[in-house]
């Protein structure tokens, strides 16, 4: 590694010097490597206290022949690496790494533990006094371990200067209550980022360090001690581009703007101040981020104000251009550095006490500038490069020529050259400035002066006109495809009001008359082209699209409409399948209203030729104006070298306003914007285990696949399809020719024309009236009794009675007729009794709130392959198959049973038992996406430690690695958050959003046999209870939410020695969770 960048990099390369290092030459050498890396990472404290170790260990190697050195090694290293050389370098690394105050004690700890044990040694008076001033100069800086740091000094007194205790303590305490405010000020920002490293979450830590950065450059404004603040801050910065964002050419900036500013403030307020010389740190900056053109020209434009020489900022220049990495974000960066650059020259060129050659040199590098940029872009680009459409460096020369060489006829072919490229010609900007220009050439002629001026034959005065700035403006009405005529127009007439003879301004009035009318028919016919394209996509997919998907499940049926797709956890198939909380019910409706309203088809436009780097945030604020955005799904071209958005607005008339921005510039990028209509499906009935990487291979044939949506799970898991936005038209065309295809020999695929206004309302006996729920039945009672019972009031086509597992009659049961009319009538039998119990009777109510899917044995997905026949006849569900006949104990089912975390909302039951099931057979699985994960129970206790260990850290899409545990973990995680919005400060936590909006996870209960009181069924959410047994969250199977959770290891020694937690209360609490997740379905 022969150019380290970077704290790691260089703590790698030394270290390997170092192991190498058997001679003196090779030993003095890693000093040197030592030297160069605190001078590249100054504020390092691992290289730091790496070099300081170093320096220490050859002073001691050096003292005696225990090390092995030859004596004559020995007798240089004695002069070389002194004593006091080394001390000297332990004081000037901690002067270097002071104000890091989360971890200079590391440094400082280590230091003054030497200086002790020299003093220990000798106990002169000047040691004494030595330690003493190091003792109060660490104690005025704040730092985190101060407390720790004043007992040392209490410790060191008392054996050293006892006589002087009181005295000296006091003093020492009292200068540093400053230092004590200051970290008390900081430490609410230092606790969060310690948690943040602990916790490994490197986003959070770049959050929380950022916000700790803007809060420590605002406090310069109200401090009373500037060098403190001041020093504190930039302790601060040390450690951020020594670590997280030691790459980070934003933070970099921030960096050299404070730095700058508080110099600037030193000059006229602080002279005594010592900084950091700012040229070293913008060497510092570019050799982090050589990719930053904005670093690159506030490097030159710091040493030409610093007074460097002609040869010293052009090898400011020469470095920028020989790194590979300027154009890694395209041409933005390499025009801002040479911006900079001939900026440079030409202010040199105009300085009067420039050389005589100056002027010369600045043409030559001008021109030069001008032909490096232009087969740069070419290089990059090929044919599709442009220019600048800022035309800078262009604007540069043209000041030049104009005001120090003199030469206007020069300058204005630059302008006319420029006309003539389309980028610019059609750019009202570039017009004014032109017209602007040619003003300024005419003010500045001397205008003619005579003793006796001469009068025409016609008896008037000539006047003196700015023809060619009119001439000027006149070429850019001409331009048919000129962006903002109307602008340039306003400017025309007032310019031949101003300055023009009646004649021409008579010609102007008919010119821009003339030209309205044609910007007019421009308009209009630019309207209408743009009505007929959205009208013609609008007729294609009312011809093709079949209906949009239904907020819940989606099926496709005989006649090309979707249905309301029958799955064991539907309303008319059990108690266990349904929400007993009515506010979750609204939430979900207002929902799935929502929903129903977006027209994703004809309500998104697709963006093309963004830069590479662009983010979400600065689309949103770019678009922001035109419209309110639902969704934008954003990737990076496969050349790296641009962007591509899909974006979906709230209405049609968003999308109309922002089609205007066709052809306009993002930054230095010329957008295009085209209406998203024809490109986007919906996809359903495609296996349970697709996954979006099955749905592009899919798709592969018609052509590039965008993006995939598929919803989330996180009010009904049982929801199926996904929406899948093609690169063009004609990709999304051939993919509707899928429509219909047989899938795996069973699924026919239904691949569709997004379209929510074609959407069939919902069928099946609960939706159509035709189900009753029928509770509190008596336990002898069977489906025949029933029958003839609902008979009397008309054809009963089904009637399921819920069972438990074990077949246990729940007193539930649900009746389906023919007739809608039927089933109203039998609302009759309510409050009336049957057998022994009074039954209650009541129309089944249709929800769609499913939170959470059970997956027993083989049974199939709660996402099942949708049937044409809208609902079907459903038995009672299985009971699960234990060996031998007996059912588990809690404990048993504890020790087999364990929970994957970190799953997205978006991914069903069946993809995570396609993923788990490879490690053994799964007696149960039940899906949580309100708290991001599942739980899983196996038929083998040793099959948890496998999966476990294997499942750790496994990518189950990208960016989302999976962390196991049991249901305890699972129960602590909340329900994933999505911000569709701008964030410009700080707001509300996202805990604290999801806390009021989501509803609350319910706790499952399940009947224990012989337990007095009414049957419940799976979803009953029971009172908290104040006994000390339900202080804790009671999970599912037999997990309680107290105790301290436990580690994958200690979870396998566990179940492998087949001991549990020994906790009474918890297998009291746990039993009962046991026996109601075992229950009913």
């Amino acid at each position: 590694m022969a150019n380290p960048v970077g704290e790691d990099s260089w703590l790698a390369y030394v270290e390997e010097e170092s192991r190498h290092a058997n001679d003196l030459e090779a030993r003095v050498k890693v000093v040197e490597l030592f030297k160069n890396a605190v001078s590249s990472e100054p504020g390092s404290l691992k290289i730091w206290l790496a070099y300081c170790e170093w320096f220490w260990s050859l002073f001691t190697d050096c003292q005696t022949s225990e090390a092995g050195w030859p004596e004559e090694e020995q007798q240089i290293g004695r002069d070389l690496f002194s004593f006091d050389a080394a001390l000297s370098l332990w004081s000037e690394g901690y002067d270097a790494i002071k104000y890091r105050i989360n971890d200079s004690h590391e440094f400082w700890n280590r230091w003054v533990s030497i200086e002790l044990e020299q003093l220990a040694r000798t106990r002169t008076p000047i040691g004494i006094r030595r330690i003493s001033h190091l003792f109060r100069d660490r104690l005025q800086v704040p730092h985190s371990t101060w407390d720790n740091t004043s007992q040392m000094f209490s410790s060191f007194l008392s054996t050293y200067n006892n006589a002087a205790y009181e005295s000296e303590f006091k003093e020492v305490t009292a200068s540093a209550q400053e230092a004590k405010l200051a970290y008390e000020a900081r430490e609410p920002y230092e606790l969060k980022l310690n948690r943040a490293v602990k916790s490994g979450d490197q986003e959070a830590n770049r959050t929380i360090m950022k916000e700790y950065l803007s809060w420590e450059m605002s406090q310069i404004k109200n401090t009373r001690n500037p060098a403190l603040t001041i020093s504190l801050c930039l302790g601060l910065f040390s450690r951020a581009l020594s670590g997280v964002f030691a790459f980070d050419d934003e933070v970099w900036s921030d960096a050299v703007i404070y730095l700058y500013g508080v110099q600037h403030q030193a000059r006229t307020v602080q002279p005594q101040l010592a900084l950091p010389n700012v040229l070293e740190f913008y060497q510092r900056a570019t050799t982090h981020c050589p990719w930053s053109g904005p670093l690159w020209s506030r490097y030159i434009l710091t040493a030409e104000e610093a007074g460097w020489s002609f040869h010293n900022v052009e090898s400011i220049k020469h470095a920028a251009t020989n790194t590979k990495a300027l154009d890694k974000n395209g041409m933005a960066s390499v025009l801002d550095m040479y911006t900079a650059w001939c900026g440079f020259l030409k202010r040199t060129a105009m300085d009067p006490d420039a050389p005589e050659d100056a002027a010369d040199v600045a043409e030559v590098g001008l021109l030069a500038a001008l032909e490096d940029v232009d087969l740069w872009g070419r290089r990059l680009y090929k044919d599709a490069y442009r220019g600048d459409p800022n035309y800078r460096l262009q604007r540069i020369l043209i000041q030049y020529l104009t005001e120090v060489k003199g030469e206007i006829d020069e300058a204005r072919s630059h302008w006319d050259r420029m006309a003539g490229q389309a980028l610019l010609a059609d750019s009202y900007d570039f017009w004014l400035n032109y017209y602007l220009w040619e003003m300024m050439v005419y003010a500045s002629k001397p205008k003619p002066r005579s003793p006796t001026p001469a009068t025409p034959v016609g008896g008037t005065k000539l006047k003196r006109v700015p023809g060619l700035a009119t001439t000027v403006l006149q070429r850019a009405i001409s331009r048919a495809t000129l962006d903002w005529p109307e602008r340039v127009m306003e400017v025309y007439l007032q310019h031949c009001n101003d300055y023009e003879r009646p004649e021409t301004l008579h010609q102007a009035l008919d010119m821009i008359y003339q030209a309205k009318q044609e910007v007019a028919k421009r308009r209009e016919r630019e309207n209408a082209e743009a009505a007929a394209a959205y009208a013609a996509q609008v007729q294609q997919a009312q011809q093709q699209a079949a209906p949009d998907a239904a907020a819940e499940n989606g099926t496709a049926s005989p006649s090309g409409k979707r249905k309301r797709e029958s799955t064991p956890g539907d309303a008319s198939h059990g108690v266990t399948k349904r929400a007993k909380n009515g506010e979750a019910d609204a939430t979900n409706d207002a929902a799935n209203e929502q929903k129903l309203k977006r027209d994703r088809e004809n309500t998104s436009i697709m963006v093309t030729n963004l830069p590479a780097d662009v983010t979400q945030t600065a689309i949103r604020k770019y678009f922001r104006e035109y419209g309110h955005i639902n969704n934008l799904d954003l990737r990076r071209e496969s050349d790296g070298e641009s962007s591509s958005a899909l974006i979906e607005f709230r209405s049609t008339e968003d999308v109309q306003s922002a089609l205007l921005r066709d052809q306009k510039y993002f930054g230095h990028n010329q957008i295009t914007v085209r209406p998203g209509t024809g490109l986007t499906l919906f996809v359903s009935n495609y296996p349970p285990t697709a996954d979006e990487k099955y749905i592009r291979n899919l798709f592969k044939d018609c052509g590039e696949v965008f993006s995939i949506r598929f919803p989330s799970l996180k009010y009904n898991t049982h929801r199926r399809f996904c929406y899948v936005s093609f690169r063009d038209q004609e990709s999304a065309s051939k993919a509707t020719q899928l429509d219909g295809k047989l899938i795996e020999g069973k699924l026919k695929l239904q691949s569709k024309y997004s379209d929510p206004s074609h959407k069939k309302g919902r069928e099946g006996a609960v939706a159509e009236g035709r189900e009753i729920r029928v509770k509190n039945i008596d336990p002898s009672a069977s489906e025949s009794d029933l029958r003839e019972v609902f008979g009397k009031y008309g054809k009963v086509g089904n009637v399921r009675i819920v069972t438990n597992m074990g077949g246990k009659h729940l007193g539930t049961a649900y009746v389906v007729f023919e007739k809608k009319e039927d089933a109203q009538s039998a609302i009759e039998l309510d409050k009336t009794k049957f057998k022994s119990q009074i039954l209650v009777v009541e129309l089944s109510k249709e929800t769609n709130f499913k939170p959470f899917a059970t997956n027993r044995g083989d049974r199939a997905s709660a996402s099942p392959a949708p049937s044409g026949d809208g609902d079907v006849t459903m038995a009672d569900g299985p009971s699960t198959s234990y060996g031998g006949g007996q059912k588990p104990t809690p404990r048993e089912i504890q020790e087999r049973t364990m929970a994957v975390m970190n799953v997205p909302d978006t991914v069903n039951d069946a993809r995570v038992r396609a993923l788990v099931e490879k490690y053994g057979e799964i007696v149960k699985l039940v899906l949580r996406p309100d708290h991001q994960g599942a739980i899983i129970e196996f038929a083998d206790p040793a099959t948890v430690g496998r999966a476990a260990l294997a499942l750790e850290g496994y990518e189950i899409v990208p960016g989302r690695k999976l962390r196991t545990g049991d249901a305890k973990d699972l129960f602590k995680e909340k329900s994933e958050i999505r911000e569709d919005k701008i964030v410009t400060g700080k707001g509300k936590t996202a805990s604290n959003k999801a806390a009021s909006f989501m509803p609350p996870p319910q706790t499952v209960r399940r009947p224990v046999p012989g337990r007095a009181g009414p049957k419940r069924g799976l979803g009953f959410v029971a009172p908290k209870k104040d006994s000390k047994e339900s202080h804790g969250t009671t999970g599912v199977n037999g997990v309680g939410g107290a105790g301290k959770s436990k580690s994958n290891a200690e979870f396998k020694a566990m179940f492998l020695s087949g001991k549990g937690d020994g906790n009474a209360s918890n297998e009291g609490s746990t039993s009962a969770a046991n026996h109601h997740t075992n229950g009913t379905k």
